[in-house]
Order: structure tokens, then sequence, then C-alpha cells
């Protein structure tokens, strides 16, 4: 099922082709409007949180790499959307008329709602990580004037594949308890995981979802969640998360609860060394993974492409710049031993 799902991504990926990208608006009005440096705004869902930094990391790596190929200066800055809609949205809104940015790079907090700001006063180009700007959370094209590639797969997508591997775990056990634990029940990007969770468990009758959570992608507040969780539920069979941070929270309650992790079915989402590790020791029963470095690197590359007025790929499949799984087990991680993961949660 993994390796057809990542092959139908990747043709899909090929299919849509690419698009070509505008210069850069405010250029010297030399070769053809080109500029000998660019300052590029990533604006973090939450400069506090880990994956965003990941993908932050990326960005400063690719600008360095392509300052030193090129001889053009590119200088990154980062700011805090405080995993609030609102404030992003207005960070995006004033890139886009104070003219001190010339291309920028947004982990959505809200995908549909930051296309309120489009299109941009000064026209910059926008390339969204993680999950697209528009009103459809799970159409990866641009749906708005001004985006030029998204970085990203559907979030159904994995989700699917998550639960997916519940069924299998949860198949010779009646009933089978579960704890669902997202990121914030408020953001469509875990509204529409949450929702291909229930389209997949939903129909098994031995699988009982018994609580659905908020694990504001924090250890400590999906430890306490989890704790409150397993107070009514000891018989629990398994917690289904999509972030390595909720993940790790969650193995904490189990452990304080006297519920050896490895007993019942654990997974995370982002491929942090911490759950490949904890994949590694039979802990979690598996993870989804994800190359955040390398998604932000990817978004930087298309960001200059569209500024050159070079080529720029429409989208970039987060899911083919995984090289495992992109569900991954303790024997997928076995056949891999140099694999340790691209960020800490």
């Amino acid at each position: 099922m993994k390796h057809l799902n990542r092959i139908v991504a990747a043709a899909g990926a090929l299919a849509l082709g690419v698009t070509l990208a505008a210069c850069s608006s405010g250029g010297d009005g030399t070769d053809g409007g080109k500029k000998d440096s660019y300052s590029i705004v990533f604006l973090a869902a939450s400069s506090q949180n880990g994956y965003n930094q990941a993908v932050y990391q990326g960005v400063e790596e690719k600008a360095k790499e392509l300052s030193k190929k090129t001889g053009i200066k590119i200088e990154t800055k980062i700011q805090d959307g405080q995993f609030d809609a609102n404030t992003q949205l207005s960070q995006l809104q004033n890139a886009g008329t104070q003219g001190q940015a010339d291309g920028v790079i947004v982990v959505p907090n809200d995908g549909p709602g930051l296309g309120a700001a489009f299109p941009l006063t000064n026209n910059i180009p926008v390339v969204p990580v993680l999950n697209p700007i528009g009103p459809d959370i799970n159409k990866m094209e641009p749906q708005v004037e001004g985006v030029v590639s998204t970085v990203a797969s559907p979030p159904v997508n994995g989700a699917k594949l998550q639960a997916e591997s519940v069924v299998e775990y949860c198949k010779d056990i009646d009933p089978c308890k579960i704890g669902l634990l997202a990121g914030l029940l408020n953001s469509p990007l875990d509204v529409a995981r949450v929702e291909a969770w229930h389209s997949v468990l939903d129909p098994h009758a031995n699988i009982k979802v018994v609580g659905t959570l908020e694990g504001a992608y924090d250890r400590d507040k999906s430890l306490t969640a989890v704790t409150n969780l397993l107070q009514g539920n000891k018989d629990i069979n398994g917690i289904l998360s999509n972030a390595d941070q909720q993940t790790l929270g969650a193995q904490i309650a189990l452990e304080n609860a006297g519920i050896d992790p490895s007993s019942i079915f654990l997974t995370g989402g982002g491929g942090t060394t911490e759950a490949v590790k904890a994949v590694r020791a039979g802990k979690w029963t598996n993870d989804f993974l994800n190359f955040p470095v390398s998604m932000g690197a990817a978004a930087m590359e298309q960001m200059f492409n569209s500024l050159q007025g070079d080529a720029v790929q429409a989208v970039v499949d987060a899911d083919s710049l995984v090289k495992l799984g992109p569900i991954a087990t303790k024997a997928d991680l076995d056949a891999a031993p140099d694999f340790t993961g691209e960020w800490n949660g």
C-alpha cells in the first residue's frame, strides 16, 4: 500500500508539470528586472514549534547554497505566527504592502483564511509549506493569484495511511479502543486529518474511538490530555497522533499509568530523531515520516526560481522527499540503519 501511494503521488507530481513565474517586482531595471539581492520572509505558524524551526533551517541552508552558487545575496528572516490565524494573516498582508520582502515562504496556520490576503499589493511570490493556501485544503495546485508553488501533500492522504495501520492492528481486537490526538482542533489542516481518520475507522464496528484530544503539537499539553483520557480508559488499545511531539507526551502518560507503550498501538507524525529511536526500540508501532528541512529547502529553491524568472514546479509532493515509508515500522527502519530523521521534536 505505502509503495503504491508513493508511486501515485510521484506520478501526480509529474503530471502537474511546471509553471513559469514572473520576475520579481521592484527590480533595478537591469537584466530583465532581476536583482542582485533578495529578502525572503518566512512566516512560521509558530516560531517556537520544532517543525517550523526545521522548515526554516532548510530555507536558510538553501538560501546560503544559492547565494554561494550565484553570487546573489539572499537574506532570510522569520516572523512568529503564534499559532494564530489572524496574526499570520496580518503578517502576510504587511509583507505585501510594506515593500520590504521580495518573497514569502509560509507554514499556514489557516490556509483557507490566508487566501483573503491575495492578490498581495506588490505581487510578490508566495510559497506555502505543509498545507496549501486557498479554500481546498487538499488541493496542492496554486489556488490564488500570487502562490507560485506549494511544498506539501494532501493531509488526508497521510491521515488515511495512519488510520489504515490502526485498522490492521485492530483486526483481531474487539472492541479496539483508540484515542485520537490531533494538533489544533480548530485548524483546517487538523480538521481535515480528523475527518480522514474517521472516514477509515468508523466503518469498522470493532474500533471504538474513546476520545478526540487536542495536543497543540506540544509534549506537555499532550501528556496532560492523554493522562486525563486514561483515567477512564485504562484498557485503551491505541493512540493515533499526527505529531511526534504529541506522541512523546502520550508515551509518558501511558508509562505514568503503568501501561507499557509497546503493548498498544502508538504512532506519530514528523519523523523526528526521537520518533525514529522509539520505533526502532519497539515502543511505537510506526511513524509517519516527514522531512521538514528538505521541505524548506525545496520551498526556497522554487522561490528563487520564481524571482529569477525560471521554471517553477507548481507542486512539490512532500511525500516524494521521504526516502522511507511514508509510514515506517521497525522493520522498515531496521532495513535502513543509517536513517536518523531530519529534526528534533
